[in-house]
């Protein structure tokens, strides 16, 4: 299954999240990789949209399997600040998936 999704990172912040994802957690990356995230991806446009790619067996599964993960707890808490229109939730709840119209393989 191949997945993208969309998030709005504030302007005045891009700088400092795009640092923040240059030293993602170790065990975070671990957490990433064990739940079912594979050849997982970060696009961020100058204005803030970022549009994230990832492949997994289930993104249900892959969701929750984080969702019970401490380390991710911790990531979604500290990144939160980071995003527009989240209505009070964390990052990984606000995201919008986006359909996929078109793959070329």
């Amino acid at each position: 299954m191949r997945v993208g999704f969309i998030l709005k990172v504030k302007k005045q912040l891009i700088g400092e999240y795009k640092r923040r994802h240059r030293n993602v957690w170790p065990d975070m990356q671990q957490a990433l990789r064990e739940t079912g995230w594979h050849n997982y991806s970060l696009f961020l446009r100058e204005d803030g949209m970022l549009i994230g790619y990832l492949e997994t067996p289930d993104f249900d599964a892959a969701r929750a399997g984080m969702a019970l993960k401490e380390v991710n707890a911790r990531w979604q808490a500290e990144m939160g600040e980071f995003f527009e229109q989240l209505d009070g939730q964390r990052p990984d709840e606000g995201m919008i998936q986006l359909e996929e119209v078109f793959h070329l393989d």
